[in-house]
């Protein structure tokens, strides 16, 4: 059996398809565990295939303690939207009865999720507070 369109695609050609489509109100979903296990690795690739050049970005940025807050920032916000999506997700979830199994990974996701936000208002507060220590 040949693979279906999407585990052949590249990743950035794909991300250009899922996006015409999201402006639709599409989503893909993916069937079998062998085409989610290839887009989460192709996930990663591209994320890691970035990370060093963030790393040199950010070592060059971030000067002091109050330059890494607007990033924490906006990563503390996205990640909140995507919580709060997903939230809704899982009351999607329970609402229908999906197995229990997929609501658990889910509450798993929403739990740590607003664990992580926490971590991050955190750590801007440490930004703050370094800030206001060192004087300036």
């Amino acid at each position: 059996m040949e693979p279906p369109l999407e585990a052949t695609v590249p990743l950035p050609r794909r991300s250009l398809m899922d996006a015409a489509a999201a402006r639709f109100g599409w989503r893909r979903a993916y069937g079998t565990t062998t085409q989610v296990d290839a887009l989460l690795t192709e996930q990663s690739e591209a994320a890691y295939t970035d990370a060093a050049d963030h790393a040199a970005l950010a070592t060059a940025k971030n000067t002091d303690a109050l330059a890494v807050q607007p990033g924490v920032l906006d990563a503390r916000g996205r990640i909140l939207a995507d919580v709060l999506y997903l939230e809704g997700v899982l009351t999607g979830a329970r609402t229908r009865g999906l197995p229990s199994e997929v609501i658990e990974r889910l509450e798993d996701v929403v739990d740590h999720g607003h664990e992580l936000t926490v971590l991050l208002a955190d750590a801007v507060r440490a930004t703050a507070t370094a800030h206001a220590s060192s004087g300036n």
